[in-house]
């Protein structure tokens, strides 16, 4: 999962021009081939599914459109892509969501809530067994990510402020290796896979999780703003495909549901038991009524509010924010965090709430 500095910066001025294009009538009228881009976590593997197993073209066949879905193995390369205009769609952090596409001035809109992170993150220690023990100690860790904004709330818990611990940055691609076979390396923050590989390490102890924080790492698949709006077609596609792989989910013990389990934990490097333990720490919203009952309720409003305060802390909100307000954020209630002439972000539950009522 989940980012880096070079985020905000690039694509940005590509992604002008993309948006200026999507909200052209002629073009949004004519458009019936889509791009969405994935990459490698738990809550997103059945995206993969989607793809492989045709439920994503069933379920685009019937609204007369083609999606397209592409697995990058970079994350933050994908939210880039997305960022310039590449992709109609992505999967990424509500606080990824958030620091690049939206600060980065693409109107984006947060169309399924997945799941939020229930323990799939964490800080692990190899010097020290309580989080206190962290103090003075240098922390590996993708800088500016959810895995930054999970420390600090962890310090945050005792007492402590990111003063008091040096962030190292480290690629998550890089994290397992470095903390596993380097001494010099004694804290770390990331995400499954990596966490449960790193928590493995002779005398690491996981001294905080995600579970402590619940509900404020949220994984989505976000739509281009102005495409949806021409294009509601895709919004439906996208989550009748996404809920029907859900109701596979919840049917393990089903050949149809085993089938694509086991499918998921192979395209994600483990086996049932490993991707079925990744589950276990993943709050998953299986129906749509939870995604959408989630999306709509006030305790978004308070974690959106934490996420936006740490973004403009860390200077991520672009370089002309002058506070945590510059980039708005609204909700399906009609409430507004920020600066409501410039909304960048959107939760909808609009598509969520059709399927809950089986209209797609």
């Amino acid at each position: 999962m989940r980012t880096l500095l070079k985020r905000v910066v690039c694509g940005v001025a590509l992604a002008a021009a993309v948006v200026v294009t999507a909200q052209s009538p002629s073009f949004a009228a004519e458009k019936k081939n889509f791009r969405v881009a994935w990459s490698i976590y738990a809550g997103w593997m059945p995206w993969g599914y989607a793809a492989d197993s045709g439920i994503m073209k069933k379920w685009a066949d019937k609204y007369g459109i083609k999606v397209e879905i592409v697995q990058i193995n970079d994350y933050v390369e994908s939210i880039n892509q997305y960022t310039a205009g590449a992709f109609d769609g992505c999967v990424m952090t509500n606080m990824d969501a958030l620091t690049i596409p939206a600060a980065g001035g693409v109107d984006t809109t947060a169309l399924i809530a997945g799941d939020y992170s229930n323990g799939n993150d964490g800080v692990v220690l190899k010097k020290g067994k309580t989080l206190k023990d962290i103090k003075g100690q240098k922390v590996n860790l993708v800088e500016l990510s959810v895995s930054h904004y999970l420390l600090a709330r962890a310090l945050d818990s005792v007492g402590l402020k990111e003063r008091d611990v040096t962030v190292v940055n480290t690629a998550d691609a890089d994290i397992v290796s470095a903390f596993t076979s380097s001494a010099d390396v004694t804290a770390a923050v990331t995400w499954n896979p990596q966490l449960s590989e790193v928590a493995k390490a002779p005398g690491a102890t996981m001294v905080f999780d995600s579970s402590k924080v619940p509900g404020e790492i949220i994984d989505l698949m976000v739509v281009n703003t102005a495409t949806l709006k021409d294009n509601p077609n895709l919004a439906k596609a996208l989550v009748g495909a996404w809920y029907e792989i859900m109701g596979l989910m919840t049917k393990p013990d089903t050949p149809a549901g085993k089938a694509a389990l086991e499918a998921m934990a192979k395209a994600s490097g483990t086996d049932l038991a490993g991707y079925q333990a990744q589950l276990a720490t993943t709050k998953m919203f299986y129906t749509p009524a939870e995604g959408a009952a989630f999306a709509t309720g006030g305790d978004l409003i308070k974690t959106m509010d934490l996420v936006r305060t740490f973004s403009f802390d860390h200077g991520l909100l672009g370089e002309g924010a002058k506070s945590r307000d510059a980039v708005g954020i609204a909700f399906p209630a009609g409430v507004v965090l920020g600066d409501a002439k410039n909304v960048k972000l959107r939760f909808d539950a609009d598509a969520m709430k059709l399927a809950a009522d089986g209209k797609l």
